[in-house]
């Protein structure tokens, strides 16, 4: 039975987002807690570029530790041979790769501005798929970029071309957001059914259609037979008006009026209970409140004012609620300090950082391993620009040579 997959994008499409980022300690975090909720693939970064070097080497030496893992890390990549080979100098185990090329008429004519043909684009693509292969890639992923404006014969084209060259998936990327449920739908079974492979797809959300778009595509997909991959970020973050949710894609897989257990394998290791603190986190990190009416961990998503619906909810919640706020990791009081505060910062001192860990019930063997670790908080909060949170700073105490490593960035 095909089944479908998430392929979380947030270190990748979300950290381009205009006016936000992620430090490198808060990207590594987030793999965690994408590994924690059972998301089998994290786009973690840019092999290519300098500045991520030492933060997806790191993170790979914490996959083969067994700390991330069973999740996959996957680089992006312009679909270029040189881009590939470039990547493979820098992160020599990377394992996973998405490698990307536009593949509309309008890019080809004004991005490309008529320096390439249809069939230099399958070229490119193909040259740096087998390129990966024989770097090391043991999951080369091929993207169409702008694919909801391309011609979809040309895209049968490329997802075969990229087939015969040893990719083992074919991303369908609405880059606009352009396509609605009932176009994807078409556009993909077609794809699928031609192609036998399965298939990413990445929604954006410029129409506020990314999550209805993502589902409808994953149906198509099974339909024809073939496994799917949904991309998804954090609290929907992404470029322009963001990607499809992450929640909000598992929410509506499980719950809404579409799928049935009978015809559809959801991934079976999500861990929804996750939901709650994975998206507080991303808030926290990129500095964008979750919206009050986000569903699942919005503040007012399970909040009721109408005398109505108040009433039906408490003698059934089944009334006005289609899931429980517990499935997400809901419901604990959450405590907040108002009085003395110690924290950890860029000029913390020994006793101050000890407090802090000691109230983490984290013991040092002596003061040589304390001050090793004080030196990397003091740099993590130079590197993010705020308080380091619990997470960050288990994480430091835990993994403290692969802290060092992320928190190092040399020009």
């Amino acid at each position: 039975m095909p089944k479908i997959f998430l392929l979380d994008v947030t270190n990748r499409d979300g950290v381009q987002t205009a006016h936000l980022g992620l430090a490198k300690i808060e990207k590594t975090i987030v793999n965690m807690y994408l590994n924690e909720m059972g998301v089998t693939q994290s786009e973690f970064g840019f092999p290519t570029t300098h500045h991520e070097t030492n933060y997806l080497n790191a993170n790979l030496e914490l996959a083969d530790m067994g700390v991330l893992c069973p999740i996959r890390l996957s680089g992006w990549l312009r679909a270029v041979k040189k881009d590939v080979e470039v990547a493979y100098q820098l992160v020599p185990k990377l394992k996973y790769l998405n490698l990307s090329i536009s593949t509309s008429e309008q890019m080809l004519s004004g991005k490309f501005q008529g320096r390439m043909t249809r069939d230099d684009v399958i070229h490119s693509m193909t040259e740096a798929t087998q390129a990966a292969l024989q770097l090391g890639a043991v999951g080369v992923g091929v993207n169409a970029e702008d694919a909801s404006r391309a011609d979809v014969e040309f895209l049968i084209d490329f997802a075969l071309a990229g087939k015969e060259a040893g990719a083992e998936r074919f991303r369908y990327c609405d880059t606009l957001g352009y396509d609605s449920p009932f176009s994807i739908y078409d556009r993909i079974i077609k794809i699928a059914e031609a192609s036998k492979m399965p298939i990413e797809l990445h929604c954006h959300n410029d129409l506020g259609m990314a999550v209805a778009n993502s589902i409808s595509g994953a149906k198509a997909a099974i339909d024809a037979g073939c496994d799917v991959y949904i991309n998804t970020t954090i609290n929907g973050i992404g470029e322009r008006s963001g990607n499809a949710d992450l929640i909000t894609v598992i929410l509506a897989i499980k719950y809404a009026n579409y799928f049935d257990n009978e015809n559809y394998s959801f991934l079976e290791n999500v861990n929804l209970k996750a939901a709650w603190k994975t998206c507080k986190y991303a808030s926290y990190a990129f500095k964008v409140p979750i919206p009050i009416t986000q569903p699942g961990v919005g503040a007012n998503a399970f909040a009721h004012a109408s005398g109505i619906h108040a009433d039906g909810v408490i003698k059934d919640r089944k009334n006005y609620e289609l899931y429980d706020y517990e499935e997400l990791g809901r419901g604990e009081p959450e405590l907040i300090v108002t009085g003395r505060q110690i924290v950890v910062g860029e000029y913390s001192g020994i006793r101050g950082f000890r407090n802090v860990y000691d109230n983490l019930e984290v013991e040092f063997k002596n003061e040589e391993e304390a001050r090793k670790i004080l030196e990397l908080t003091r740099f993590a909060n130079v590197e993010k620009q705020k308080p380091l949170v619990e997470e960050e700073l288990l994480f430091i105490a835990s993994y403290p040579e692969q802290a060092r490593k992320i928190l190092t960035l040399t020009p």
